[in-house]
């Protein structure tokens, strides 16, 4: 079991190696090299399931770091959780770079973007399977490091770059979060293993408990684009569609919601920061799903949907059903994925066009991607039995259970909204009159892009089924509890049936609403923007975030940078005082270089008068008596 676990580690690594350092040579086999590894890390990870009855398994393999009163070993742990990630990570990782193959054949940077697409996802796993919050924090910084790397990755144009720049800066401050919340860690236990941590939880305090959680969780809204800072995902988009793929269904942005589930008993001590958790997912979900309701770039209305599903994922974890939380996360890989994917498939044969106002009728040139996409649709919609109804209903039903009714409302609400923007994108990029330009020729992608699609469009439609009740409890919930406990017992009494029809409805709602506006009366969006031009121009300009953002922050950061520290205390202080330094070096060598003439009777006249100086020196202090 130490082997095949440590392979899941080394097939990536040795694929970022072979395609980084010889990446010249391996070019017209990069994308193969790649695929290859994150496969074969996806085959060990079922052997590891295979044995599960084994679990959990706990192996340090070196001493990583020691020093006095400090040690970190290099240790893997793999549990019902981890397992659950592990597998979902490298299985959409794998489909997403056999999608690569084919979306990336023709880039300049072929070799460098699979090396990269490989480290990312090592870093991915190393942070689930690390046993201690130390090596969790390599991962965590090693999928930052490659998500501004790849989000950069078409660096001659200047979009992309500052993108990269702008999801690198966000998620600095997230991590200082992170940091100080590691460091109340250690000086109360003195140590940073997961065991070793949870085993004496009895010594902490409530109020230590909840200073530890929050601090964790800033690096959670950091990393798992929640408001405020989830400002950087929807830029994310700049870069290549497999990487947002990548970073929206199985890398980067779960990490978060895996960190609160992973710490678990410590934010189950501390009512305070789970009532946050849950109430800035349920924010963020609404906030996110109006910004979608009118954006016409097909990856920006997706990106702000993963924001809002990420919301609810928190909510999840934020009322205490935290393997409701990990059950969506695991759907919503498979059906964000597919979309992400679906769109990179519009978008290849779109020569890169996003705007949907510019699309229509597309189901006739591209029938496998529609199809595929609509199930997407449908699962995020919350629309029985795709995958997306199971998780996202136990969400709520269980906000609801746990006396959270506001939380349950605000996530009925938003579920109303997703079912109308992913429809009105269906409607306006599939279906209606063609409004694609002339030098647009719209085709279906190559068997090496829809085939990936169609696994995850089956995953879309039966991955929920674990979630689903049967005789002897809900296999999902059975499997996680080993590692997360079950849930509180229930505040309130709830009917479950009612539950599932008001949500469901709601679904419906949105889907009927988006036909109605963008099918069957297209001059309705129109008026309804004029009645309403206030909440129409705010989701429109997406609440005028980023401007205030800059207005606040970016501006007098940027003055205090320019105009104090960089004309102030670099050029005045710093380099003035340098610059004196050396100006008083040059003007006392100049001065005492007048001494040295060559005339012996100037040379007599200078010692003359050092002579009577020293003497009047010695007599003044009483050197002569």
């Amino acid at each position: 079991m130490e082997l095949v676990v440590l392979l899941i580690l080394i097939f990536p690594l040795t694929g970022f190696l072979i395609n980084g350092i010889f990446g010249r040579w391996t070019k017209p086999l990069a994308g193969v090299v790649a695929s290859a590894a994150i496969v074969s890390s996806f085959i060990m990870a079922l052997a590891v399931a295979s044995g599960y009855n084994s679990l959990p398994f706990d192996h340090i393999y070196y001493s990583w770091i020691s020093s006095a009163g400090f040690s970190v070993p290099f240790g893997l742990r793999i549990d019902s959780l981890s397992l659950t990630m592990l597998l979902v990570v490298t299985g959409v990782s794998s489909l997403v770079h056999i999608y690569s193959i084919g979306y990336m054949h023709n880039d300049e940077g072929y070799s460098r973007y699979f090396a990269f697409l490989n480290l990312f996802v090592l870093s991915m796993i190393i942070l689930i399977l690390a046993d201690n919050y130390l090596l969790m924090f390599v991962g965590w910084e090693g999928v930052g490091f490659c998500s501004y790397i790849l989000i950069g990755h078409w660096y001659k144009n200047p979009a992309p770059p500052k993108a990269g720049i702008k999801a690198f800066v966000v998620n600095r401050i997230g991590d200082a979060g992170f940091i100080i919340g590691l460091l109340f860690i250690f000086t109360h236990f003195g140590s940073l293993n997961y065991t070793a941590i949870f085993n004496n939880t009895s010594t902490l305090s409530v109020s230590l408990a909840t200073v530890i959680t929050l601090f964790l969780f800033v690096g959670a809204v950091g990393k798992s684009a929640q408001f405020p800072l989830y400002v950087w995902l929807p830029d994310a988009m700049e870069g290549p569609t497999p990487v947002s793929a990548l970073i929206h269904a199985a890398t980067m942005v779960t990490a978060g919601v895996y960190m609160v589930a992973r710490s678990h008993i410590l934010y189950s001590m501390s009512p305070i920061s789970s009532e946050v958790v849950a109430s800035i997912g349920a924010l963020t979900a609404f906030f996110a799903a109006t910004m979608a309701l009118t954006h016409t770039d097909l990856k920006r209305v997706l990106a702000y949907s993963t924001v809002s599903q990420l919301g609810y994922m928190f909510i999840g974890v934020g009322v205490g059903a935290y393997w409701a939380g990990i059950f969506h996360l695991m759907t919503h890989a498979f059906f964000k994925g597919l979309l992400f994917l679906a769109a990179g498939s519009v978008m290849h044969a779109m020569d890169g066009l996003l705007d949907m106002r510019k699309m229509g009728g597309l189901i006739k040139k591209m029938p496998h991607t529609a199809v595929v996409f609509i199930i997407g649709a449908l699962a995020i919609s919350g629309i029985p039995p795709l995958s997306g109804f199971f998780s996202k209903d136990t969400i709520l039903a269980e906000a609801l259970k746990l006396n959270h009714p506001i939380i349950w409302f605000v996530g009925v609400v938003t579920a109303f909204m997703t079912a109308f923007y992913m429809f009105r994108l269906i409607f306006l990029t599939f279906f209606g009159k063609s409004r694609v330009p002339d030098e647009y020729h719209p085709h279906e992608s190559p068997a090496v892009m829809v085939t990936p699609m169609w696994i995850l469009a089956a995953l879309s439609i039966a991955g929920g089924l674990v979630g689903l009740e049967t005789a002897h409890g809900i296999p999902m919930k059975n499997f996680l509890s080993s590692t997360l406990g079950f849930p509180p017992a229930a505040v309130v009494e709830t009917n479950d049936n009612l539950l599932m029809i008001i949500s469901v409805l709601m679904g419906i709602g949105g889907i009927f609403l988006a036909w109605l506006m963008y099918i069957a009366k297209p001059s309705l969006p129109a008026k309804l923007a004029n009645s309403v031009k206030v909440l129409y121009s705010g989701c429109k300009n997406l609440w005028w975030v980023d401007q205030i953002y800059n207005f606040l922050f970016v501006k007098p950061l940027w003055w205090v940078s320019h105009n104090f520290l960089w004309k102030v205390v670099d050029v005045k202080l710093i380099d003035a005082s340098v610059d004196d330094v050396g100006f008083l070096s040059a003007f006392t060598g100049k001065t005492f270089r007048l001494l040295q003439n060559g005339f012996i009777n100037s040379y007599v006249t200078w010692a003359s008068l050092g002579v009577v100086v020293m003497l009047g020196w010695v007599i003044y202090s009483g050197g002569i008596r």
